[in-house]
């Protein structure tokens, strides 16, 4: 009797193991774990405007930087914490609101990024000064007849939503039609025949990895952190653009398109893999692509495009993996690829191997953190997830 007992304790336990890593955490745990992430990174850069030094000084609005800012930004609108607020203006500031190295025409993607904020922050306090020098920046752009700026599909999330933010503060359509035009060049016409392949609905880097290029392994090179700033471009420009506008469609279609393809190749432990079809091309956890792509299935549930039984065990899995085994106690996020543009750079990984660059791992994170607060319970449950999907369209932010 004594043994039947043991084990019926024993089998009780694992069920409520099992079943409470199916669940997501309480909104008050996915918050701190948020607040956890980013202080760490806030205390190791109290000055927001210092140049960013590795192998040469740049300056700190940089991409990978402008990345943190979009996170950081989302963790303001959840917490309300003011000196998230200062620290992005002062930020702002520092930079005199200007593209990465001042250049008021350049064409580079990477060096517009960091006007997301700068326009996010202008809906908070319309100053002038805030949003001037990149509006015409990418007036500049939408000016021109050339639409191949696009060429590797970073950029797609470096500067689509810019594009996107911009036309809903000044309600011209103008932006949005460059935008779709640089877009679909992307999508359709670099490289031999586009970036985006339209049957396994994943995207190439940049035209170095369209066929014939293949993997170790003989598959399509599809790097994690490329893919993922592609659904991050799409989950931003559809959460402001107005729903009536015509190139939704396509952006919408799209998104689920690479939400279905994504779900099939994540791993049993909630990552993705660097090279997402071949997990023989530097497999292994990798937590910025993960991030966004947890980030862009939760924002597809909110918001009513994925289907809630299908992509939450998803969300769960990616979430619960990262908070698990790569966010350590002080904050620092492990297994973070650096830099680069395919699955073997900054290799290999590790839970304790810093990144060149941690911002836009950080970033990627609280945007994450961002989506999957609003599915996660108001408490801890012990049998099943309570979770439920919240449709909310969210269009800007004042």
């Amino acid at each position: 009797m004594k043994k039947l007992l043991v084990l019926s304790l024993l089998c009780s336990v694992c069920f409520l193991g099992m079943v409470h890593a199916q669940q997501l955490p309480p909104k008050d745990t996915v918050l701190k774990q948020m607040v956890t992430a980013n202080k760490y990174f806030m205390d190791k850069w109290p000055d927001p405007g210092q140049d960013i030094v590795t192998d040469k000084i740049r300056p700190s609005n940089l991409w990978t930087r402008a990345a943190y800012y979009e996170g950081l930004m989302a963790l303001y609108y959840l917490s309300k914490d003011t000196n998230y607020y200062q620290y992005a203006v002062d930020w702002g500031e520092s930079h005199e609101w200007e593209p990465t190295y001042g250049n008021l025409m350049t064409r580079d993607g990477d060096h517009q990024a960091c006007g997301q904020t700068y326009v996010e922050l202008y809906l908070l306090d319309p100053k002038p000064e805030r949003i001037a020098p990149i509006k015409q920046c990418i007036d500049y752009r939408v000016a021109s007849p050339l639409k191949d700026d696009w060429s590797w599909i970073d950029a797609i999330q470096m500067a689509m939503p810019l594009y996107a933010k911009l036309g809903v503060v000044y309600n011209d359509t103008a932006y949005f039609r460059k935008m779709h035009d640089m877009y679909m060049f992307s999508k359709e016409n670099h490289g031999d025949s586009g970036l985006y392949n339209k049957h396994e609905h994943l995207w190439w880097r940049d035209k170095d990895f369209d066929p014939p290029y293949e993997t170790p392994g003989g598959k399509n090179c599809y790097w994690s952190r490329g893919n993922g700033w592609v659904i991050a471009a799409l989950v931003r420009v559809l959460d402001v653009l107005p729903d009536t506008l015509e190139y939704n469609e396509e952006y919408i279609t799209t998104f689920k398109e690479m939400s279905e393809a994504l779900i099939k190749v994540q791993r049993t432990d909630g990552f993705w893999n660097s090279s997402l079809v071949d997990e023989t091309d530097w497999g292994g956890k990798e937590t910025s692509g993960t991030a966004f792509f947890v980030y862009g299935l939760a924002w597809g549930i909110n918001n009513g495009l994925l289907d809630s039984a299908t992509y939450m065990p998803h969300v769960i899995k990616g979430w619960n993996g990262m908070v698990n085994d790569a966010l350590h106690p002080n904050g620092f996020l492990g297994y973070v690829q650096g830099t680069g543009k395919q699955p073997s750079d900054g290799q290999p990984l590790s839970y304790t191997k810093p990144a060149n660059f941690e911002d836009y791992g950080l970033g990627a994170f609280l945007l994450a953190g961002s989506e999957v607060y609003l599915l996660a319970p108001e408490f801890a449950t012990i049998s099943g997830t309570d979770n439920k999907s919240i449709k909310k369209k969210r269009k800007g932010r004042s």
